[in-house]
């Protein structure tokens, strides 16, 4: 099968790799849609000792069951495998399984024709979903989880919180759509590329570049870092008000200054989010799929064949694209 094969920092191919071999309780699955991430990106960079090269990467999405006990059935991957026997897959918490894996990490990901994966990894799409949309179900989901935890953290409802999203990639931009959805009082985001601020604001969000203008201090209830370095979380902190919340999704760097004076001072609690469970993915497919998060028009279609371009136009800025879709 082709495939895009991430083989050096910086570098991938194109290229013909083995078929995947399904195993005991496995399916095959057929891609039709595969988003580039983040953590994609980091890999790329050389970032990620987790990902070594030659290695397949992509885990964010959309196929047709070739092989297993659904053949025909178009479903969402939920990347993430675990062991299901533990006392974190048993309360429904995989996402802290200890032995847990990930598609397009340690096992060949998504960025190619085909892939196997266990059946209980699959989840059935709506009849006649467009594919690239449903692919947005991982980092949709990811948003989701961060904000039912910091939901659950916060004191005041999220009808009456003040929200401030920092980042403008998908993660973030969806963010920004969930807490509006949920009826947030105000979402602001803060995103310093020009191209991705004129995104957000075409899907109905208030944005700024902080940059340029202050978020203001201590006045967000709810402050959710989809970027996570040393300067974002230094913003967030600032931002939250007195009794706020932050959830701490990104994951652009893990060193730097953290001011746990302040967060101690203000009882402002600090929310470690890692991915989702699968209640949070069935219910951002459901959200994708009933308009509760706009029209998605954010999204950038591109050949499967062009994606190592679609590599370097996302690390150089010059995509106005919140997420780029690839299409085998």
């Amino acid at each position: 099968m082709k495939a895009l094969v991430y083989t050096a920092t910086k570098e991938t191919a194109y290229r013909d790799e083995a078929e995947p071999q399904r195993g005991p309780g496995e399916a095959l699955v057929g891609i039709e849609a595969v988003g580039i991430c983040g953590s994609d990106m980091h890999a790329w960079h050389g970032h990620d000792p987790r990902r070594v090269p030659p290695l397949i990467l992509g885990h964010e999405a959309c196929g047709t069951v070739l092989e297993g006990a659904s053949p025909g059935q178009r479903v969402v991957l939920n990347p993430l495998v675990s062991c299901g026997i533990c006392r974190f897959c048993t309360e429904g918490r995989t996402n802290l399984c200890p032995d847990r894996d990930l598609i397009g990490m340690r096992r060949p990901g998504a960025f190619g024709e085909r892939i196997t994966i266990p059946e209980r990894n699959l989840i059935a799409v709506p009849e006649g979903m467009d594919p690239a949309k449903a692919a947005l179900t991982e980092p949709c989901a990811t948003a989701w989880h961060a904000l039912a935890l910091a939901a659950r953290a916060a004191w005041r409802p999220v009808a009456e919180s003040h929200a401030l999203v920092i980042g403008g990639g998908s993660v973030g931009l969806l963010g920004g759509l969930i807490l509006k959805a949920w009826g947030a009082a105000e979402v602001r985001l803060a995103e310093t590329n020009a191209l991705r601020r004129g995104t957000a604001a075409a899907a109905g969000l208030d944005v700024f570049d902080p940059l340029q203008s202050s978020a203001g201090d201590g006045r967000y209830d709810l402050v959710f870092d989809a970027v996570g370095s040393t300067g974002t979380r230094a913003a967030a902190i600032a931002a939250a008000a007195p009794g706020g919340v932050i959830a701490h999704v990104g994951l652009q760097e893990s060193a730097g200054a953290f001011d746990a004076r302040t967060l101690t001072l203000s009882e402002i609690t600090f929310v470690g989010v890692y991915t989702y469970t699968e209640v949070d993915l069935r219910a951002s497919l459901a959200a994708l799929h009933d308009g509760r998060l706009g029209a998605l028009e954010w999204i950038e279609q591109r050949p499967l064949a062009e994606g190592g371009r679609a590599f370097e136009d996302l690390d150089a800025g010059r995509t106005a694209a919140a997420k780029v879709v690839l299409m085998p």
